[in-house]
């Protein structure tokens, strides 16, 4: 049987990606600000999950999202995935490094990225070499996604990003050296008591200096899922 996941207005079949479909993934797609122009970029789009999202919230004014993907299950997977979608003609997917694909591009022309990216610069590996590859930085490390990002966006563009909360602090530490600023930072919080976990962010180019707009959102509440996180999510999750 296929392994995949049933949102409100597509499937995602999953099997073959490194990664599963996540609590994170839905998360940043529901939370990433949406391209005035309608053309996106998504960076390691793995089951192809992050674009789909972005192309539901989208619709119906015309869009172009283009998914890179290193690995060749997963980029069979979200192609299909996008084929099976209601924005098929939207949607296309590249099977490319993308420090290679970023060289074929213009510099700065493109609006918006979204990428969920490896996770761990360092730590214990899993033993499925397709999930290491999309969990850890090995193939795609935080300075070489952050130089693709400085190439690849218009100086008013925006990268929207989900990390756990000491590798997303580095991150942005690291953004200043390629000329990125954090304009939008969310803390994720498993409860409220609980420590932050997760950091959606979003940068853009330094061309004037922004004070970075916080927020704090946490997914479950008194058992259940918390009014934030049902409404940032409603319109995916079919039990919503």
């Amino acid at each position: 049987m296929a392994k995949g996941f049933t949102f409100k207005q597509f499937h995602v079949n999953d099997g073959g990606c490194g990664m599963a479909v996540s609590t994170d993934g839905v998360l940043l797609g529901a939370w990433a600000t949406l391209p005035k122009q309608g053309k996106l970029i998504d960076i390691g789009t793995g089951s192809g999950l992050l674009a789909l999202m972005m192309a539901q919230r989208i619709a119906p004014a015309p869009c172009s999202i283009t998914a890179v993907e290193l690995d060749n299950s997963a980029a069979d997977a979200a192609a299909k995935n996008f084929s099976n979608s209601p924005w098929a003609s939207s949607l296309h997917c590249v099977k490319q490094d993308i420090q290679q694909w970023t060289h074929t591009q213009p510099k700065n022309n493109i609006e918006n990225i979204i990428c969920n990216p490896p996770y761990f610069n360092f730590g214990l590996q899993a033993d499925n070499q397709t999930r290491a590859t999309a969990r850890h930085t090995d193939t795609l490390t935080h300075d070489v996604l952050l130089q693709s990002i400085a190439y690849l966006l218009t100086p008013k563009g925006i990268v929207s990003l989900i990390l756990p909360e000491y590798e997303g602090r580095k991150l942005i530490q690291a953004a200043e050296k390629y000329g990125l600023q954090c304009q939008r930072l969310c803390e994720v919080k498993s409860t409220e008591r609980k420590p932050v976990s997760r950091l959606l962010i979003e940068l853009t180019p330094s061309t004037v200096k922004l004070d970075t707009q916080k927020e704090t959102l946490c997914i479950h509440n008194s058992g259940q899922y918390s009014a934030q996180f049902v409404t940032l999510t409603r319109d995916f999750y079919l039990k919503l």
